[in-house]
């Protein structure tokens, strides 16, 4: 399950939408993790710059679990591991 996955890299982690967006530009992203209940307004352009960069994508059920999973208290609908 990619929330252990997460947890795992707490230290090696952009966390929110504009972050990982900048991240995956800069070319410093290992892979994508993208809560399923999240807005698509969102996520939208998380996936397709992911897309373009050939950084893979891995999605998850909830914005609260991989929230807490990143360390942090509210819910994230985006979250990137750095390489």
């Amino acid at each position: 399950m990619s929330y252990e996955k997460v947890a795992e890299a707490k230290n090696n982690l952009v966390i929110g939408a504009k972050q990982v967006q900048k991240a995956m530009r800069d070319g410093e992203v290992l892979e994508v993790v993208v809560a399923e209940n999240a807005e698509r307004r969102v996520t939208d352009h998380i996936l397709l710059t992911a897309d373009q960069m050939n950084v893979p994508v891995v999605f998850v059920e909830s914005m609260k679990q991989l929230g807490k999973a990143s360390g942090i208290e509210v819910g994230a609908a985006t979250v990137a591991i750095k390489k």
